[in-house]
């Protein structure tokens, strides 16, 4: 039975959350003795919230006695409909997950279908990634300890460079890091957010279908096209790879340093007794997986088919080579359904805007 029994000074809330889920492991069906209890829901405030501007409401994160996060309807529906990982799969867990749910959602659930989109391929598999790479940077600490901070002659660099000035090179940065800026489209102050989100994400596609590009290669190919575009030399470029290999390595060992202080005892100990964090590592495979079937069968499958296999991997099932070697040949398989999806690039906002509407008017008023 769910307890209400949290610390909030939000009064209402209990009695305008329209719905509430089991999320995380619970949701998946991958949960073992001991695992986390998570909820994820969405509320409708108070009229005031919509036409008065003294209150705002966006979400509110609760942690005692369980995790529980409920969003305001509109916020739900907006990081649903950019196809966000966490959000988007609250909309199809299983109805035996469900704690609350009431009946202004039916039109909502009637329509869920409406809220996939190619957009997972970023998403989805954008998350995945990102548990990858965290995966490499942790397994690359734990086999070789950074002793102490790089030093630029680490990198055959003098104090400052022969060929070009401190200043030389913070210049050329800048206007490199400008046409950076002006590629990843972050100059659209005059368009509205979803507006802004949507080109972002047409860029992205287009960048993809064009390049064929893959996530590891495009960070570092589109830094050296921006500095080629704006007439760096050869010669002053080759200073500049070796200055950002300096700089990045500086950072690396900056981002070390907080992990040996914040890093979470249950996940060390997962990483020295399988040498690698088989949590990120399932994690990882299920995002894969997911991305893959909403492309191919337009399908939500948040109650894994594949629990058991998944719960070996987070056990230590999988070795390190062998999620690296099952991951490198994912990207293709994905770049692949996502050429075939029949699914459209966005979702139909203006439609899931009047479902908005719809659900807030029939709760607030009947």
């Amino acid at each position: 039975m769910f307890n209400w029994n949290f610390k909030s000074n939000l009064t209402w809330l209990k009695g305008s959350t329209i719905f509430l889920t089991m999320h995380g492991s619970r949701a998946y069906g991958t949960n073992i003795e001991g695992s986390d209890i998570d909820y994820r829901g969405f509320c409708i405030a108070p009229e005031k919230y919509y036409f008065g501007f003294l209150d705002n409401f966006e979400q509110v994160d609760l942690h005692e006695p369980e995790d529980v996060c409920i969003f305001d309807l509109r916020k739900f529906l907006k990081l649903a409909s950019e196809a966000n990982p966490n959000v988007l799969e609250i909309l199809f867990t299983d109805p035996s997950s469900h704690i609350l749910n009431h009946k202004v959602n039916q039109v909502l659930f009637d329509n869920r279908d409406l809220f996939l989109s190619k957009k997972v391929k970023f998403t989805f598999f954008g998350y995945a990634f990102s548990q990858m790479k965290r995966i490499k940077t942790h397994k690359s600490w734990l086999s070789n300890p950074i002793k102490e901070p790089p030093k630029r002659e680490d990198f055959g660099l003098p104090e400052y460079s022969s060929i070009v000035s401190k200043d030389q090179m913070l210049a050329a940065e800048a206007e490199i890091n400008k046409k950076l800026a002006k590629w990843n489209l972050t100059d659209l102050d005059n368009f509205e957010p979803a507006a802004r989100q949507s080109i972002k994400e047409l860029f992205n596609e287009t960048l993809l279908d064009i390049t064929g590009w893959n996530w590891s290669e495009t960070e570092e190919k589109l830094y050296l096209a921006a500095a080629h575009s704006i007439g760096v030399d050869d010669n002053f470029l080759e200073v500049i790879k070796i200055e950002r290999k300096y700089n990045l390595k500086k950072k690396e060992f900056e981002q070390y340093q907080n992990w040996l202080k914040t890093r979470n005892p249950k996940r060390a100990a997962i990483e020295f007794q399988f040498g690698y964090d088989t949590k990120h590592a399932y994690h990882l495979v299920r995002l894969c997986r997911m991305c893959l079937e909403i492309l191919q069968d337009k399908k939500v499958l948040v109650k894994r088919p594949d629990a058991e296999e998944l719960i070996r991997i987070r056990n230590g099932d999988w070795s390190y080579d062998k999620l690296l070697e099952w991951f490198e040949g994912q990207e293709n398989i994905l770049n692949t359904a996502y050429q075939n999806s029949t699914l459209p690039h966005s979702p139909n906002k203006s439609k899931i805007d009047e479902i908005c509407i719809k659900m807030i008017k029939e709760f607030l008023y009947g």
